[in-house]
């Protein structure tokens, strides 16, 4: 029997996905862990390899089509023996080329909404009213009259395909009911006048990824008690130190944003309390100190992670973070390399910004906003001098982290970036 091949959801949050493009085309063969196309999540543009071996059959959902849902049947496989006549088991005619999706054939009878029954588990998306079943099987059970939500379904995932209608029919599923008579239809609402005071724009499309952006933080900002905590840091001899080091090897170029990582991931390991995400039934409290760092990418933000960085050198996290920040703007990330962390590092101080409060990024219980080093006068020994210091904004989930072991976590910071050598040792 041919293999659907269905939308994966390749990050945990992806509910759809943009089909980018296909590396094979129809008629092509397929190993598995073959790259047989290139995926948009709301993350990043990852690869999908094939899991089966076959032949492909039929691209149902051509390259470039944007919000495509996660189970979704985006092309057919055929196995070893089969042709393309295998397809209608599948609800999918052959044809020569893989044009973009057409509007379903009116079916004879129409299909009203059922009387609400108890469907077979199967039969049901996980995610809602929706029942999984193929072009063919639709059709064949409106001809019969047939409600899809009593059918148990027996193909991948629970889909409903032609054989379970027909076997439903032969053993007397009950039928949906007759259409009441269809209401005229409603005129569609005409779209709302632009204002005459609006000034002239144009519309940048939404990607994935910049949706996703918008509703975690719309969550976070509502549901998260933030409070927040700001200390400022000297940085001179940090400066300095940099400067010494970056003199020493051209195999390393030290930026600020590397001791900051650095000290954040020495500061955790002393304060553990701060390592740590909410959950309903228990905090966790992480053992690894992995520390998530914002970049700016075209279609949004996103936090790629150094592992392990408690147990790293400078000059290790310098060569990872321009790794991880350079496939971050290409769209190349894989998963482990953005998905967890237990803490956050959002930095424009390279932008100039002198201060700032970041939104947590759920389920972490911090994430700390770096600014801009800039000279401010200071009193120092009872005298006034020049500095160059640094400001930093700890947003904290209250429900995780309580406002002393918050200023707990910022005294250890505040002490490494001004003593820079003790992070070498």
């Amino acid at each position: 029997m041919p293999i659907e091949i269905l939308m994966p959801a390749l990050s945990p949050t992806m509910s759809e996905g943009t089909l980018a493009r296909w590396l094979k085309k129809e008629g092509d063969q397929v190993k598995s862990g073959d790259v047989i196309a290139e995926i948009e999540t709301d993350k990043a543009t990852m690869e999908f390899e094939a899991v089966d071996e076959g032949t492909i059959g039929k691209i149902v959902v051509p390259g470039g089509t944007a919000g495509v849902k996660v189970n979704d049947l985006i092309a057919i496989l055929l196995e070893e023996g089969e042709d393309a006549s295998a397809m209608a088991s599948v609800g999918a005619k052959p044809t020569a080329a893989a044009p973009a999706r057409a509007p379903a054939a009116p079916a004879p009878i129409a299909a009203p909404a059922p009387v609400p029954a108890t469907p077979a588990p199967a039969a049901r998306a996980a995610h809602g009213e929706r029942v999984f079943a193929s072009p063919l099987a639709k059709r064949l059970a409106a001809e019969a009259g047939l409600d899809l939500k009593a059918v148990t379904g027996s193909g991948p995932h629970g889909r409903v395909v032609k054989a379970d209608v027909e076997a439903a029919v032969k053993g007397g599923v009950k039928a949906a009911p007759a259409a009441a008579p269809a209401a005229a239809p409603k005129a569609a609402p005409a779209p709302a006048a632009p204002s005459p005071f609006e000034p002239a724009y144009e519309e940048i499309p939404n990607s994935s990824m910049r949706k996703v952006i918008a509703r975690r933080l719309t969550e976070a900002k509502q549901t998260v008690p933030h409070f927040y905590l700001t200390i400022e840091c000297e940085v001179d001899a940090l400066l300095k130190v940099r400067a010494e080091l970056n003199g020493r090897s051209d195999a390393y170029k030290l930026s600020v944003n590397d001791f900051v990582i650095r000290a954040v991931a020495l500061a955790l390991k002393k304060v553990p309390a701060a390592n740590a995400s909410w959950g309903e039934e228990a905090i966790k409290r992480y053992i690894d100190v992995d520390v998530s760092v914002a970049v700016a990418t075209p279609n949004g933000l996103i936090t790629p992670i150094v592992r392990h960085a408690d147990h790293k050198g400078l000059a290790a996290i310098s060569n990872e973070m321009k790794e991880l920040a350079g496939k971050a703007k290409d769209g190349k990330l894989k998963p482990e390399e953005f998905q967890g962390g237990g803490f956050t590092i959002s930095n424009l101080g390279m932008y100039g910004v002198k201060e700032f409060a970041a939104i947590i990024n759920p389920p972490q219980g911090c994430i700390l906003a770096v600014g801009a080093g800039e000279q401010r006068p200071v009193v120092k020994n009872g005298a006034l001098a020049i500095a160059t210091v640094m400001s930093c904004t700890l947003s904290v989930d209250h429900r995780v982290v309580d406002g002393a072991v918050g200023a707990e976590f910022l005294a250890a910071f505040k002490k490494l970036i001004e003593d820079p050598l003790s992070m070498l040792l």
